[in-house]
């Protein structure tokens, strides 16, 4: 999600209170819905077939990096907005992404089980990408050090404990729970759709200029993870929901980590571009997927899994 201050060329964008005090807020209350349609055999399930986990971590972990690098070099783009490619492409996925995968019908405890073991893993290997990519780019390293115990308390507060809360609901009280999930779905791309208008009119002044820096690498980078998700799925053999959830993880991004990286440890307003395009277009092409999961997987399916 973009919910911070975002510097351009062209100037700041500055959020505003809607996004950076309500939408924390909403996905509280949205991660709270999502904890009601889960249960304890749900994460059991991705224990004991790890299969998802494992392709959706190297996935994301990996090969993503390495796609920013190829399309990178391929569109020639200048050296900052490769390193800010690179960035975005490490970064794991978000409360947003949980949220899409909801809305998508896909599996819900494997997307969580990602968000929290990719974003873990990333302390480690989103501050080694980037050294690269700066020394491949710019003959530059920088030492970066990313904050263990604030990503840890996010993940925590954002994450795990508002679904907890929720499931905690789906036990004591069923018949709330499932009246709720309708409800979290509507709500949700009610969230979605006003996050999205926001940050267009955030940007709104310098938006064809940012698109036409980053737009062509960061459309391709945010098609290639939903592709790459859904094709790695299908070799590995994973479920259809299961597959929904990796593509949806490896294209909507945690584009806070991004933009915190190049704007407040690299101070490199430039590098913070892919960060900030992305974090836009993903809504879109994530909404696109949603339709598409939703076309594909009945109702029935998901409920039967629950």
């Amino acid at each position: 999600m973009v919910a911070v201050k975002t510097k351009t060329s062209g100037g700041v964008v500055e959020s505003s209170p809607l996004i950076s005090a309500g939408l924390p807020i909403a996905l509280f209350i949205i991660m709270i819905g999502i904890g009601m349609t889960l249960t304890i055999r749900d994460f059991r399930q991705v224990a004991v077939y790890p299969k998802g986990m494992i392709v959706g971590t190297i996935a994301q972990i990996l090969v993503m990096p390495l796609i920013a690098f190829i399309l990178a070099t391929l569109l020639a783009v200048p050296p900052a907005i490769a390193v800010g490619l690179v960035i975005i492409a490490a970064c794991p996925g978000g409360t947003t992404s949980n949220l899409f995968v909801l809305l998508s019908r896909g599996n819900i405890a494997l997307s969580i089980v990602l968000t929290v073991s990719a974003s873990l893993i990333t302390i480690l290997t989103l501050p080694l990408f980037t050294n690269i990519a700066l020394q491949h780019y710019m003959g530059t390293e920088e030492d970066i050090v990313l904050p263990v115990w604030k990503t840890v308390g996010m993940l925590i507060g954002i994450v795990l404990f508002p679904v907890a809360i929720g499931m905690v609901v789906r036990t004591r009280k069923p018949e709330v729970a499932r009246k709720a999930e309708g409800i979290v779905s509507i709500f949700g791309g009610i969230v979605l759709a006003v996050l999205i208008v926001a940050l267009v009119y955030g940007v709104r002044d310098q938006i064809w200029e940012l698109l036409k820096q980053a737009g062509p690498a960061t459309i391709l980078l945010n098609l290639a993870g939903i592709g790459l998700g859904l094709a790695a799925g299908r070799v590995a053999g994973l479920t259809q929901r299961e597959s929904l959830a990796v593509a949806v993880e490896l294209g909507v991004k945690n584009g806070t980590i991004a933009l915190m990286v190049t704007l407040t440890l690299l101070e490199s307003s430039a590098m913070s571009i892919p960060a900030a395009v992305y974090g836009v277009l993903m809504f879109p092409i994530g909404f696109v997927l949603a339709m598409y999961g939703r076309s594909i997987i009945p109702i029935s399916t998901v409920q039967s899994k629950n």
